[in-house]
């Protein structure tokens, strides 16, 4: 079953042989048992390609999920055994990893020096299940119900510019002003192409721009403020250094942005490992070290 679905996911016989050490023969002949005992064909070959028939595909769910179930079921008789040891997988933004996350996670290794950590750093909205991740970090609105999530904070965003942009194409003193200048998107973040500011009386104003330059990593978003591209709302964590050092300065310091919510995300068959656990809370009492991130805004 695990060959089947490692040959449905590469979609090649030879490269799962690679993977796993083992000849194509040997691959060839699980799918051929797996085929036998289904009574049915999981693959249509050709000369060039392989893919899932729809009973292939039917049994892939399936298969998934089983194969989901006993790493589970195997994970929690190790944690039963080993108590504060073992390996969690957590995930989270690659700058805010980088930048930030990182150093909470070497602060928890030496705490539980016996606790591995697989640290997956992505900007994509990983599948939590299917990539194997225990726990993830997330800026922003949560869509996947199925997940048990924790809100950790919020992440407060700054409008910023660098001087020399400043200094070419003036400072904004107004919401209504953006309209004029090179606004910076970044498209990796939910509803990023539009800007909501609001004044120190409460009201809302909504900043309408024609993006210049689109970028979809925050890595991109800070080189660009900084070589003077543009204006953009970002994370404070992303450019506080910047800030700090004079390299870029706050745009409209009169208005706010909408702070965006900081979530862990956990599979609820994971949530009770007792590594899965002490990862979950130490991050959830130190995340606010991280400068920008608040505690909860309490209504």
């Amino acid at each position: 079953m695990r060959t089947f679905v490692r040959v449905a996911e590469s979609g090649s016989f030879s490269a799962v042989a690679r993977d796993l050490g083992v000849g194509q023969s040997t691959v060839t002949r699980h799918v051929g048992d797996l085929e036998e005992a289904l009574g049915v064909s999981v693959f249509s070959r050709t000369t060039r390609s392989i893919s899932l028939t729809d009973e292939g595909r039917r049994f892939y769910d399936r298969a998934t999920e089983i194969l989901r179930l006993v790493e589970q079921a195997r994970h929690e008789v190790e944690d039963a055994k080993a108590g504060a040891s073992g390996k969690v997988r957590i995930s989270c933004s690659a700058f805010f990893g980088v930048m930030h996350l990182s150093r909470l996670i070497f602060d928890f290794q030496d705490r539980y020096p016996d606790i591995r950590v697989d640290f997956v750093l992505t900007d994509e909205r990983s599948d939590l299940i299917r990539d194997g991740v225990d726990v993830a970090i997330q800026i922003g609105p949560q869509l996947d119900s199925e997940l048990r999530l924790r809100p950790l904070g919020v992440a407060h965003q700054i409008l910023v510019a660098s001087p020399d942009y400043l200094a070419r194409r003036g400072t904004p003193e107004s919401p209504e002003d953006l309209s004029s200048h090179d606004v910076i998107r970044r498209t990796s973040v939910a509803k990023s192409h539009e800007l909501t500011l609001i004044d120190e009386a409460g009201a809302a104003h909504v900043a309408a721009f024609e993006p210049r330059l689109r970028v979809d990593h925050g890595l991109a978003a800070r080189e660009a403020l900084v070589a003077g591209r543009g204006i953009s709302p970002v994370p404070q964590w992303l450019v506080d250094d910047l800030l700090r050092d004079g390299v870029l300065q706050a745009v409209l310091p009169g208005y706010s942005c909408a702070p965006l919510p900081l979530n862990l995300l956990v599979v609820p068959e994971r949530a009770e490992l007792a590594r899965v656990r002490l990862l979950r809370d130490f991050l959830a009492d130190e995340i606010t070290r991280v400068p920008g991130v608040g505690p909860l805004l309490r209504q």
